[in-house]
């Protein structure tokens, strides 16, 4: 008899350690859902390594700034104006989440006898002015002499995508443009032109819609030499 009480005394211990366990990892994911969630394709920590505010802190940002400007966030048309920008932020500035160089990896030897520069034209892109956070907006060309190899060409339009989803100037644009494909590739030069409109000069300050900002960057033959340089420029403005 006393086995008897022994088993089921011992069969209902375990019953409750097991209750007991899953009540637990139960607790443990609501307190994991609850916890402040940031993108996971971002580093956890800033440059300077100080920890990445929280979305929810984002939010608290936006609503300040709402404030600021003399609206009021807790009015029926802004309530979820914090939620929506920072869930924008994620989407204009995944920039930061990628890495060009892994996205050049991969490249092609079957290219024949071809032994002449490969030209992405009119690649359109839109990026954000570091000075004032306002959108920039344009197209870039992009050109390389490949050396018996070749990358995919919706890479390189990859690249310009990757870089511009970040905080920018043109100039810094350009040149990493230039040397992510240079860095890669390999390549016996680079040649990239960007044409753009800043909406920081066309909405405020001296309010000029409808200038256009243009810079080149050129490395190996195509720094070299300045028939290329002429050519490269030529197809650009070619619309044949």
């Amino acid at each position: 008899m006393d086995a008897v009480v022994k088993l089921f005394k011992a069969q209902a211990e375990n019953e409750e350690r097991e209750r007991r366990r899953k009540a637990g990892g139960r607790v443990k994911a609501k307190a994991d859902a609850a916890a402040p969630q940031a993108d996971p394709a971002l580093s956890p920590t800033l440059p300077d390594g100080t920890p990445r505010p929280s979305r929810e802190e984002a939010e608290a940002a936006v609503r300040t700034l709402l404030a600021y400007i003399g609206e009021n966030p807790a009015r029926e048309g802004l309530i979820d104006t914090p939620k929506r920008v920072v869930k924008a932020y994620e989407e204009l500035f995944s920039g930061y989440g990628e890495d060009a160089d892994e996205l050049l990896d991969r490249t092609f030897g079957e290219i024949g006898t071809f032994d002449d520069f490969v030209l992405l034209r009119d690649i359109p892109f839109h990026s954000h002015c570091e000075h004032h956070m306002v959108p920039f907006v344009g197209k870039a060309h992009v050109a390389y002499f490949p050396v018996e190899r070749v990358v995919g060409l919706s890479k390189i339009a990859r690249v310009v995508e990757i870089f511009s989803r970040r905080l920018q100037t043109q100039e810094h644009l350009t040149s990493q443009i230039v040397n992510a494909l240079d860095g890669g590739l390999n390549p016996r030069g680079v040649a990239v032109m960007i044409e753009a409109e800043h909406m920081c000069m066309s909405m405020r300050g001296i309010a000029k819609a409808g200038v256009s900002t243009l810079t080149t960057q050129f490395t190996g033959v195509f720094r070299d030499d300045p028939a290329e340089q002429v050519r490269f420029i030529t197809l650009v403005r070619s619309k044949g």
